[in-house]
């Protein structure tokens, strides 16, 4: 493992050229205005620690407000042409696309991922705005006859009404288009709550909305140094209708008790435990950069990110060496550098949680192979780190890691893979590499995920449904899934028009 000097290859000049050109307050009904009480927050660069903006901290009467203007805009929202708000979505998508460089280097400032990565994530996000928008004119309902022919049956899809969207912090653009792009097309309106930690792109995003001609009230955007102050007010309002939330587990928890008290609709993607197994007739060239991909997109910060990889006794040892010499050749820094693979942990904290696992590991007999402490100097960098014979109970394979840390456990014949692999209350995305199709098949019957990827290290795509089950949450987003969950069916039998002929 290498690191980097932290000297940007982006010139001060442009950071600040590009930060300035943020818009900093709340977004409501159309304007961006301060925070009722003149609050704000701070926002930092996790490799360096320094302040990057200062935003408009909502209260939760400004929640209010937000809500107010999106109530007042459903109706006629509700209404627009199918085409109009899939036109909407096109030059949202093509505007996204032309700034790319300004929203991939805002990703990287406030967020920590390098550069070619965010530039990745600009891709895949603006895809959502080309796919919804596709799909809003392709939300067909159905007109039948009844089974004994004495009535007709006409069904509907009509949006579901005002949302709260809540996005994390560690996709803070894509997590954004996933959740809007389905919800302009179903013809709902919305307020957003980005992460406190990485709001910018956020906020830039919804000015970019705006530019595309979204109408006012129809995307307000409330930051705030409060999530609770903001949700809690919303979800106990009789007007809200949905709350789309990405986040961990407890947290989601918590927001379905509180949506239960209006019946709201929920869709909720949480956390993850993702397990990575490799069969003993797998190509172990393919695994390790498959598993690089699984493992260290975003530095591992993502609810998709590998967390245990099952490795068959047979070829532990020759995939661990070859992964191991993988991580060990990234390098590490800020994002900005053209060099950087690695970029920094979101915060302080994080990276504490992920060195106290990994110890905890190595204390209950795990061996560090590369890697296994933080990285010395500013900001919060973690090594890229394999652990291998961890224990089969230990913290480190039941807990998302949430960083570049690869823990190699063993098994011995497909039964033990599914068994070892269905270890956990997550069932988001796991990962399998064997050259036998069938077996593919046989073990996607038996594992309890919502995503399953076949030799492939990355499978997010804005074209398929993505969700999990158990306690990795409900609902879908993306596919032709995703603009159901904005959606209510109404249903309305009509009287046989030739039972009076």
């Amino acid at each position: 493992m290498t690191t980097t000097a932290l000297s940007p290859a982006v010139s001060p000049e442009r950071e600040a050229s590009l930060l300035a050109s943020v818009p900093t307050g709340l977004l409501i009904n159309g304007e961006w205005r301060d925070a009722s009480d003149g609050g704000t927050f701070d926002v930092h660069d996790p490799a360096t620690g320094e302040v990057l903006a200062t935003l408009a901290s909502a209260t939760s009467a400004d929640a209010a407000a937000a809500l107010d203007a999106a109530d007042a805009a459903q109706a006629g929202w509700a209404r627009t042409a199918p085409r109009v708000r899939s036109e909407i979505l096109r030059r949202a998508f093509d505007l996204v696309t032309e700034r790319a460089e300004d929203f991939a280097l805002l990703m990287t400032l406030e967020m920590g991922k390098p550069l070619a990565e965010a530039r990745g994530e600009v891709t895949y996000g603006a895809e959502f705005l080309r796919w919804f928008s596709e799909e809003t004119v392709r939300d067909y309902g159905r007109y039948l006859t009844t089974p004994e022919g004495k009535n007709k049956i006409l069904v509907q899809h009509k949006p579901v009404g005002p949302c709260l969207l809540i996005t994390p912090w560690n996709f803070p653009l894509a997590m954004a288009t996933r959740k809007v792009a389905p919800a302009v097309a179903a013809g709902c309106t919305m307020v957003l709550k980005p992460a406190k930690l990485t709001p910018l792109t956020a906020q830039y995003f919804a000015q970019t909305m705006l530019d595309a001609g979204l109408p006012a009230g129809v995307l307000n955007v409330v930051a705030s140094s409060s999530a609770s102050g903001i949700s809690g007010p919303l979800l106990s309002d009789p007007r809200l209708r949905k709350v789309s939330f990405t986040g961990s587990t407890p947290v989601g928890k918590r927001l379905i008790a509180d949506a239960a008290q209006n019946v709201l609709r929920t869709s909720m993607e949480l956390g993850g435990n993702a397990p990575f197994i490799v069969f003993d007739d797998a190509d172990l060239d393919a695994a390790v950069e498959g598993a690089m991909a699984a493992k260290m997109r975003n530095m591992g910060e993502a609810c998709t990110a590998a967390n245990r990889f099952l490795v068959h006794e047979s070829v532990a040892q020759e995939f661990t060496r070859k992964f191991a010499a993988a991580m060990a050749a990234l390098t590490t820094g800020r994002g900005t550098h053209p060099d950087t693979k690695v970029g920094p942990l979101i915060d302080g904290g994080a990276r504490d949680d992920v060195h106290a696992l990994v110890s905890a590991a190595v204390d209950a007999g795990a061996v560090a192979v590369t890697g296994g402490a933080p990285v010395d100097g500013p900001g919060y960098f973690y090594q890229p780190t394999v652990l291998a014979n961890v224990p089969n109970n230990a913290a480190i394979l039941g807990e998302e890691i949430f960083g570049p840390v690869a823990p190699v456990t063993t098994f011995s014949s497909e039964e033990d893979a599914i068994r070892l692999a269905n270890a956990s209350e997550y069932g988001l995305a796991s990962y399998l590499y064997s050259r036998d199709f069938n077996r593919l098949l046989r073990v996607a019957e038996q594992i309890e995920f919502g995503m399953v990827g076949f030799n492939a290290g990355v499978i997010s795509n804005a074209a398929a449904p993505f969700g999990g089950v158990k306690q990795s949450g409900l609902g879908r987003e993306g596919g032709s899934e995703g603009i159901a969950e904005y959606t209510t069916t109404q249903y309305i039998g009509i009287a046989d028009p030739y039972a009076s002929q």
